[in-house]
């Protein structure tokens, strides 16, 4: 389990899906028994000293009005596709629960910015861009032939990396399957790597909470 400050206050927790039941469970304990109310992002709970827990339901999940059926169906294994693009490198993958059954990582050199000025530095300029195209022309095609056979299969499709390079990967038209079933979570990750890709199965599954103690 993890834990971030938020933006406009509170804090994010990600808890695995195995121990969703135990968290409520813990917050219960600490600030009474919460109402339980469904929301277009999964669930929130409301305890009686004012603290609440918005519970958003993780990609490829689908809702549910109560808790136990909350941890029912983010426990419950499922196929989602993995598009992860920074830069010069790219990884894609399919994830069954936990598992990572699909992989593939490509990396590109794409050379770094110049101090240089004048004619100098534009050509350098050049030079990045053209090899930052053809990453991402190489990410396009290795998207195509691993991820977009597998379409139908998919219950979600989670990014992460650069958002823009992400952006122009999923714009390729014979992507529009796969790009339909993007998730709106964006995985924060260093260049991808296989570890990285690794890890970002376990975090595409991971159920999102915002807590806000009371005041």
């Amino acid at each position: 389990m993890t834990s971030r400050p938020a933006a406009g206050g509170g804090r994010w927790v990600e808890v695995d899906p195995a121990r969703i039941a135990r968290w409520v469970e813990g917050f219960t304990d600490r600030h009474g028994t919460p109402a339980v109310l469904a929301q277009p992002y999964g669930l929130l709970l409301t305890a009686p000293d004012g603290a609440t827990a918005e519970l958003h339901t993780p990609p490829g999940v689908p809702t549910s009005p109560d808790v136990a059926g909350f941890a029912a169906a983010a426990s419950t294994p499922r196929r989602i596709g993995l598009l992860l693009a920074r830069k010069g490198a790219v990884a894609v993958g399919i994830a069954e629960g936990s598992d990572l059954v699909v992989h593939k990582v490509d990396t590109r050199y794409v050379q770094g910015r110049t101090a240089a000025g004048g004619w100098s530095q534009q050509r350098f300029a050049r030079r990045r861009d053209n090899q930052a195209k053809a990453a991402l022309a190489d990410a396009v095609e290795l998207t195509v032939r691993l991820l977009l056979p597998e379409a139908a299969t998919l219950a979600a499709l989670v990014a992460g990396g650069d958002r823009r390079a992400v952006d122009t990967v999923l714009a390729d038209r014979r992507l529009t399957p796969l790009a339909a079933l993007r998730a709106d979570r964006l995985l924060d990750v260093p260049e991808p790597r296989y570890a990285v890709l690794l890890a970002a199965a376990t975090a595409a599954r991971a159920t999102h909470i915002l807590v806000r103690d009371p005041d």
